[in-house]
């Protein structure tokens, strides 16, 4: 075994040194408001539904066995050493002494361990568990084929000490400890109040923060806890996370003062802002896809390849990105985007740039699946409400129309929208991948059978074969091979559609510090405060 304290490759000096200097600033009493994209779904993060907004409130409440600093580096969380086998199998973790919940409790090895079996719980129903999946007995669990107890992670040492077997070495693992799918759920509170642990009278946290109001559709509140390890070095007192899904207005809010932060303002006011509030304006590389999902479920007109193809085919990225998108989006034909560790971008065959000769191939093929004048292809596409998510969607509609294509579109509010598609109710849905951790895995799990993010039921053995092959793949050259050989058989399936990658794009109050553009814009209220 190796015996790992503060390991360079994960925590590096920069890092270090910015959460150094942050702890050292001093604390003022300032509550930070946040604009975000949409509600919460639970506060057990078994119910959560994947929204980048959700992750923020999360891990402002929750810490995981790691925690990131304010560039997105790994920084040590509730376990403060490790060891790693040599064969990269087994983690042996040392939890935090004086780690507490928010109603004094502390944090044992057993609240992880129970944490993740309610997370693999077929009953929970999470469509986040697979991330758990590299964990020994994890997905037999999720599947209902083994006890709950049978999961690769034991609590020892009268709690002090969690012991993790993996079922093959995962380079990623250390960043999976970071995401909200990793962290722990207070048996206590659960063995006393059951399903009801979660409200808010009951509910405790072991994050820098706690929650303390809830105003559904409007509004969740924290407050700092004063049980957190580190309290007395967080400045902030508490955050209120207003739901914005109307982003022209939340820029208004932030033009009022009612905001710190907008995340996400619209694309078509990028140049606005930078002209009228410079020094607010953050844009910056991201890791995240933005693509429609394909329905491949049986009785869906999409589940025909030819039909995907053509769709495809008709789909004009660069028109999207430039014009639509005014340049915030860069035109996309993958699911893995630029910039992602370790990874080549790979590239969907869309044949000529010719758009004449393109459309002609897209007609043939709906021909040849039995579409015409007689028979049009009537599509029902669906998108969480947002106007420059409605701008794509009527420029996609308009792009199909001269194939004979007619869409319905049908918007609704960021997680109903998520519930539906989730249920197969859709012909053509748009979603978007942010990166939990930086691999190319991450990404490409959306299309793996029984995933439930895998909005569209796509289904396709040799590429579920190939992603099999990686995961138990050391070696990173191989790995990445067989993971790009995957994507290819996806998009020589045409199994979604891609189109665009993200860029970050937030408004910072510039009295703001501790706030740091990252590729993954993960941003913990934990680091933030006010200069004077």
């Amino acid at each position: 075994m190796s015996k790992t304290s503060l390991p360079r490759t994960l925590f590096p000096l920069s890092a270090l040194a910015l959460a150094t200097s942050l702890m050292a600033s001093p604390a003022l009493a300032e509550t930070l408001n946040i604009g975000v994209m949409g509600e919460l779904a639970s506060f057990d993060t078994s119910q959560v539904s994947g929204g980048v907004w959700e992750s923020q409130v999360l891990m402002d409440v929750y810490e995981g066995l790691f925690k990131k600093s304010p560039d997105g580096e790994l920084l040590p969380g509730m376990a403060t050493d490790w060891e790693v086998s040599d064969d990269g199998k087994t983690y042996t973790f040392q939890l935090r002494e004086g780690a507490k919940w928010s109603d004094g409790e502390p944090v044992t090895a057993e609240d992880f361990v129970f944490g993740w079996q309610h997370l693999l719980a077929p009953e929970n129903a999470s469509k986040y568990a697979y991330m758990l999946y590299p964990i020994v007995n994890a997905e037999a669990i999720n599947t209902g084929d083994k006890a709950a107890d049978t999961l690769g992670a034991e609590s020892l040492d009268g709690g002090r000490t969690l012991k993790v077997t993996l079922n093959h070495a995962t380079p990623y693992f250390p960043q999976l400890l970071t995401h909200y799918t990793s962290y722990p759920v207070p048996k206590h509170l659960v063995d006393e109040y059951g399903k009801d642990w979660v409200k808010l009278d009951h509910i405790a946290t072991n994050g820098a923060f706690k929650p303390v109001d809830w105003v559904s559709q409007s509004k969740i509140s924290v407050e700092k806890s004063s049980t957190y390890y580190d309290a007395d070095d967080v400045s902030l007192d508490g955050v209120n996370y207003f739901t914005t899904e109307d982003r022209n207005a939340g820029i208004s809010r932030f033009r009022a003062g009612e905001l710190d932060v907008l995340r996400e303002y619209p694309s078509s006011r990028y140049q606005w802002l930078t002209e009228n509030l410079p020094d607010a304006t953050h844009m910056s590389p991201y890791l995240g896809s933005y693509y429609y999902v394909l329905n491949n479920r049986e009785g869906s007109p999409t589940a025909d390849k030819r039909v995907r193809e053509a769709l495809n085919l008709a789909v004009r990225r660069n028109v999207l990105s430039e014009q639509i998108m005014a340049g915030s989006f860069k035109a996309s034909t993958a699911m893995v985007p630029p910039g992602t560790s370790h990874y080549d971008v790979q590239q969907m065959d869309l044949g000529s740039d010719d758009m004449n000769a393109r459309m002609a191939k897209a007609k043939e093929l709906l021909k040849e699946a039995g579409y015409g004048p007689d028979h049009p292809l009537d599509l029902r596409l669906r998108y969480n409400t947002s106007d420059e998510h409605k701008k794509i969607a009527i420029a996609v509609a308009a792009m199909w129309k001269p194939l004979g294509v007619n869409v319905q579109m049908i918007n609704s509010e960021a997680t109903v929208h998520y519930q539906t598609i989730q249920q197969g109710d859709f012909d053509v849905a748009r979603a978007g991948w942010i990166a939990d951790y930086d691999d190319a895995e991450n990404f490409l799990t959306l299309l793996h059978t029984g995933v439930g993010n895998n909005y569209g039921a796509y289904s396709n053995p040799e590429y579920d074969k190939l992603m099999d092959q990686a995961a138990q793949t050391l070696d990173l050259d191989a790995r990445e091979k067989l993971l790009e050989k995957a994507e290819n058989v996806a998009l020589n399936d045409y199994a979604f559609i891609p189109m665009l990658t993200y860029v970050t794009r937030n408004l910072v109050n510039p009295k703001l510090e501790g706030w740091a553009d990252n590729v993954e814009d993960d941003h913990p209220s934990r680091w933030v405060h006010f200069t004077e």
